[in-house]
């Protein structure tokens, strides 16, 4: 797998602090890796205000972006990206682990 890091985009960034404007303080979003969807593993986005010893916290713009340990192993060197098109808008991972993904972008094999 890939170095062990993971980056936010600026738009990500950007739209976690618009998100975590009307919550209560300390809201951090929380990305992690599920299995289950249509590729194999799919992607999960919560808001939360804990925050857990192993969690890598990622912190950009004022905003905290947490991943637990174990979705780690299957983000390492993705990138949190934040995408408004014509068909909608979404967080998006750009993840080099990934060898397939599905249509929709939030489920994916490796």
């Amino acid at each position: 797998m890939t170095e062990q890091t993971v980056s936010v985009s600026d738009r990500a960034a950007k739209r976690v602090a618009e998100i975590v404007a009307s919550e209560p303080p300390n809201t951090m979003l929380r990305v992690s890796v599920e299995g289950g969807g249509c590729s194999g593993f799919q992607y999960k986005f919560d808001l939360v205000r804990d925050q857990a010893d192993d969690d890598l916290v990622i912190e950009k713009a004022g905003v905290i972006v947490l991943i637990d340990s174990i979705s780690l192993g299957f983000l390492g060197g993705s990138e949190i990206d934040f995408v408004d098109d014509l068909i909608g808008a979404s967080f998006q991972i750009k993840n080099p682990n990934a060898v397939a993904a599905c249509g929709c972008g939030t489920s994916f094999s490796i």
